[in-house]
Parts: structure tokens; sequence; C-alpha cells
């Protein structure tokens, strides 16, 4: 018998929602190891050697305990057939999914941000969504004039782009108003089976952060 995944993280999204998002996108079922509520959990994967480089998240996954998000989606994506059929679409794919984790990065912080720092984050996050980098999706999307940003078949930088605009349309709804071409490519892949599922109510996505998780991970991590 096959061994699901095994996540060990927060209850929240941060650095490990991408990887929700592949393994979901994937079909692959997944577990939540014991969410990190304590400084005495983190301190307990520490002991036991489990965390490389002392950072969550970390992923069990045959047989091998991964630590680094971009070396764990890497291996996800090259698993499951979403990171290109040759060495140039997966330089493409990794060119676009940069671009999106330097946005993910904002989205991810802005919660952390204090009172006074926060109007000003939130308008730096939408400026740079809507000037930096949905504007590059859009060109590509008409330039290679095909249902998905890189070949002809599902990647992961389809998907991740997808999360990201979720994501900051949780903030802005009106940030894909200047992008019809990334509102039908929204559209598309919210629609394949996989997908479609994972954002029905009840799934294994992370919902917004709030004051709660923000808290938990500030004492857990120290902050």
């Amino acid at each position: 018998m096959t061994t699901k995944p095994r996540l060990y993280y927060f209850n929240g999204r941060g650095r490990m929602e991408t990887i929700r998002w592949l393994l979901a996108t994937a079909g692959v079922e997944f577990e939540e190891a014991e969410y990190l509520e304590t400084r005495e959990q983190y301190e307990k994967l520490l002991q036991d050697g489990a965390l490389l480089f002392q950072q969550v998240p970390m992923v069990e996954i045959d047989e091998m305990k991964l630590v680094q998000t971009r070396a764990i989606l890497n291996y996800i994506a090259g698993k499951h057939n979403l990171y290109g059929k040759d060495i140039k679409e997966r330089a493409l794919i990794d060119m676009y999914v940069e671009g999106t984790m330097d946005l993910n990065e904002m989205i991810m912080l802005y919660p952390f941000s204090s009172p006074e720092e926060k109007e000003k984050n939130f308008a730096l996050m939408i400026q740079r969504a809507t000037n930096r980098y949905f504007p590059v999706y859009e060109k590509v999307l008409k330039d290679h004039g095909q249902d998905f940003l890189v070949g002809n078949q599902l990647s992961r930088a389809d998907v991740q782009v997808l999360e990201s605009i979720l994501m900051i349309e949780e903030y802005e709804p009106t940030v894909l108003s200047e992008f019809p071409l990334l509102q039908a490519f929204k559209a598309r892949i919210s629609n394949l089976p996989t997908i479609k599922k994972f954002l029905q109510p009840g799934s294994q996505r992370r919902t917004e952060p709030d004051d709660r998780i923000v808290e938990t991970v500030n004492k857990v991590l120290q902050l």
C-alpha cells in the first residue's frame, strides 16, 4: 500500500499552500501531520533532525523527508507530469513560477504587517500584481495562443498563477479587470476536475490567514 504524503506545517497557507495545490492538482491524497501550534512541537522536529535547515514546511513523501519549498514543488511537479515535456519548457515554467513566488511572498507576508505598514504594503502588493506580474502572464497567454502558459498541457506554472490570482482577489476582487485573457484562464483552469474539487468548501485548501494564525506563527517561530 502506498503511503500518503504527510505534511508538517501550521494550520494555514504560508509556504505549504502551493504544495497542497500541486498535490491536489495531481490527484494525490495527502494528510496533514499534527499542526504546529506550540514551540515544543517545533523544537521536537528540530531535535529529531527532521528539519534539515531548521525550517518548515517539511513533507514526508516516497520515504524521504523533504524540506525547502522549491525542492518539494520541483519533486512533485516532476513526478506528476506538471513540469513540461523537455528542458526548454521546464526553463519557461521555472521563469513564470519564480514570478508567482515573488508575488506570493508579498501576499503571504501581508497579514504579518504592522498596523502602520499595512496600508502601504497593501498598495504595493496590488501595484506589483497589476503592473509587474499579471501583465506578463497576460502577454504570455496572448503570444502563446494556447489554453496553458507553457506547451499544450497543464503545468505547475498554470496552477501557481491561478493560486496567486485567487489569493490576491480575496483582497482586491477587481484585480483582473484589465486582463481579459487571465480572466478566461482563471475560469478554464479552475474548472479542471482535480482543481475544481480542491476549490470546493471542505477541501484541504487553507483559508485566508487571520489574526489567530499570525499569532501562532509568531509564537512557534519566536518572530
